[in-house]
């Protein structure tokens, strides 16, 4: 999918080298289509690398994609250089008016805090309110994904007694839903979290179906609203050196981390990963654009309504 972006975004350059193929704006215009509206609301410190991993996925279908990040107006980033921020990211205030075919709101190191102690929460859930009646369908991913689930929902996060740290294996519990298409029976998903949902409270919750989940890492995927809402707890986005370099910076902490399970050759992390998570990512954010972004959204994407 050529995905309209400011040319001198820094996550353009890194994917050209992959041959992943990024369109900038000057062209875009000249292809007579209407691109798909795509938002993100990124809320990771290293605002540019989650870029990176997101936008190497939503590159792989062919269709156009109109990107736009976005940033929350009540936190200010310490990770990612101001100008940064400032040149390529809006504020909620900036987009609240408009539509968007799809939406995805990243995960965020705040885990361990109450969500209502957040600093940003309550914008966060002005715009968990907002992608309902302005976008077909919205990702929230790891962090985002409890945020959500406890806001829209009442289903509460659990802390985990050791950090959920690795590449785990999962099955498919709903194998005829168009998110998996493709899928193998088995496959599998990076997460590295310290909290998780309780199984039955999610089932006994109206309205929210369990699509997939791990016998070690828990619940993975929950659907809601016929797919206008998809919650995924794991990170299918990182790339292969994410679980490495988080694994690193956490002994550099002196937090002495475990090492994340089944992810280094021979659980060794001077041997480097091994990358078994690419093609399930890849399908997912192929499928959840076609199936339930670009088939599901009308043309006049003012006529999204809740």
């Amino acid at each position: 999918m050529p995905v309209n972006v400011p040319v001198s975004l820094p996550a353009v350059e890194l994917l050209k080298k992959e041959n992943i193929f990024v369109i900038d704006e000057q062209r875009a215009s000249s292809q007579d289509i209407r691109p798909l509206r795509i938002g993100i609301l990124n809320l990771m410190p290293l605002k540019i690398m989650t870029e990176t991993d997101l936008l190497r996925l939503i590159s792989n279908t062919p269709l156009q994609v109109q990107l736009d990040l976005i940033d929350t107006s009540m936190h200010v980033s310490r990770n990612t250089p101001r100008e940064h921020i400032e040149t390529f990211y809006k504020t909620f205030a900036d987009i609240k008016e408009q539509n968007y075919d799809g939406f995805i709101i990243t995960g965020a190191p705040v885990e361990m805090v109450d969500f209502e102690m957040v600093d940003y929460w309550p914008e966060l859930c002005e715009i968990f309110n907002w992608v309902r009646t302005h976008v077909t369908s919205t990702l929230y991913i790891c962090w985002a994904a409890f945020a959500g689930l406890y806001h829209h929902y009442g289903v509460r996060k659990h802390i985990t007694d050791k950090k959920i740290s690795g590449v785990y294996r999962h099955r498919v519990s709903a194998p005829d839903n168009p998110i998996f298409r493709g899928f193998d029976d088995e496959f599998y998903v990076p997460h590295s979290r310290n909290c998780q949902i309780n199984k039955k409270e999610v089932e006994r919750t109206p309205g929210l179906t369990i699509l997939s989940e791990s016998a070690e890492s828990g619940i993975y995927m929950v659907m809601a609203r016929n797919g206008r809402e998809f919650f995924i707890t794991g990170h299918s986005e990182y790339s292969p050196l994410t679980l490495d370099q988080e694994y690193r910076r956490d002994i550099d902490k002196g937090l002495n981390p475990a090492i994340p399970e089944n992810y280094y050759k021979n659980n060794n992390p001077e041997a480097g990963p091994i990358v078994r998570w690419r093609g399930h990512a890849n399908l997912l954010f192929s499928n959840w654009l076609n199936y339930f972004v670009y088939q599901a959204t009308p043309y006049d994407i003012r006529q999204i309504h809740q």
